[in-house]
């Protein structure tokens, strides 16, 4: 049994979920429901098997990699490289590195296999598996050994965080679609319901997109062990995340899971040790219909629907103060009485007070 495997445990702890929910309820029956940050402080509490849960130094990290599927013509995002897109991010040209230092939370972007080189950055963490995979409509994206290291060095980066918050997301020219034959590989189900990204897209742009997808899935048939999935048609960054989602798990570190390339990684996680989705929530930055059905596989629903349609991560960033305020509600609102009865106490306080006062009068004067 591998280590990350056996050192994963989950969450599921009966007698501390109920004693959550017990406080969590006595502080509505006296404030007022709070919705959605009821159940979440819950989850909060059993990520951390404590009645107070705490979460520090959170780190959003962009784990970045170019794909080899791009060289079929796949559409760059907005119009930009990989490389470009990286470097707007560190530069604080994208709304989620404005939203990351505004929430608190520290921006790292992780290069996993770009192509093209990058310069130094104090928020830039160098870890290239290679200059961007393979095309996997030719042949496998990664050797399985460039599938291994690339957990591997995800699993040192979780090692060294000093934190307990762990946000991820992915970027990438192909990064998507890479994402989605995954996640349709390991779940046995079509390619297409990953990629449609709403009822406006062109019906010839989808129909060329499958053909390529549907090219490289008859290329790997065969292909069923979740590393060997990995290795045919995964990014260098969608393994890199794998193995920072393993270590994360196993510190009890909260996970949070932003966009398609991150639900891929979370599911191949999960087939290494299945308790690791114990530890994730989902946000997401974009209203992409796929996305809808990855985050159907893991029977979630993102913190916040904002109708965005940014890079991944600005979810997540924008989602944190909402997880904040969850565990506030169980690490910082004190336990308080009916105010009823707290108001009667303090009449009868009053009362008494006001009967003694003669009494201690007329000792004052005898004396």
């Amino acid at each position: 049994m591998p280590i990350q495997q056996s050192l994963i445990s989950p969450t599921a702890n009966p007698e501390l979920e109920k004693s959550l929910r017990e406080r969590v309820e006595r502080h509505a029956a006296i404030a007022g429901g709070l919705g959605e940050l009821e159940p979440l402080a819950v989850r909060l509490g059993l990520v951390q098997n404590s009645l107070t849960p705490r979460f520090r130094d959170p780190v959003l990290a962009v784990f970045a990699a170019d794909h080899g599927l791009a060289v079929d013509g796949i559409a760059n995002l907005w119009g930009r490289s990989t490389r470009e897109q990286a470097l707007m991010a560190l530069q604080n040209r994208l709304p989620l590195s404005v939203f990351a230092r505004l929430q608190g939370l520290q921006l790292s972007l992780v290069d996993c296999g770009i192509a093209e080189p990058l310069p130094p950055h104090a928020k830039l963490l160098s870890r290239k598996i290679a200059h961007g995979s393979r095309n996997t409509r030719v042949g496998a994206a990664m050797s399985l050994e460039q599938a291994h290291a690339g957990v591997r060095v995800g699993m040192e980066i979780a090692d060294k965080l000093p934190g307990n918050v762990l946000a991820c997301a992915g970027m990438g020219q192909g990064s998507a679609e890479s994402a989605a034959l995954v996640l349709a590989r390991l779940m046995d189900c079509p390619v297409q319901d990953f990629v449609v990204s709403g009822p406006d897209m062109r019906q010839d742009d989808l129909a060329r997109l499958l053909g390529l997808l549907h090219g490289a899935q008859a290329r790997h048939r065969e292909v069923v062990d979740p590393m060997e999935v990995l290795a045919a048609f995964g990014g260098f960054e969608i393994a890199v995340m794998v193995g920072a989602m393993l270590v994360a798990a196993s510190k009890r570190s909260l996970i949070i899971i932003d966009g398609m390339t991150a639900c891929a990684a979370l599911k191949l996680a999960s087939r290494i040790a299945a308790p690791v989705t114990d530890y994730a929530v989902f946000c997401r930055s974009h209203a992409h219909r796929g996305l809808d059905e990855a985050l159907a596989l893991f029977h979630a629903s993102a913190l916040l629907e904002l109708g965005m349609d940014s890079a991944d991560g600005t979810g997540a960033a924008l989602a944190w103060p909402m997880i904040r305020s969850a565990a506030a509600l169980l690490t910082d609102l004190h336990e308080a009485t009916d105010p009823r009865a707290t108001g009667l106490n303090k009449v009868n306080s009053g009362n008494a007070a006001l009967h003694s006062q003669p009494q201690d009068a007329g000792r004052a004067l005898n004396s």
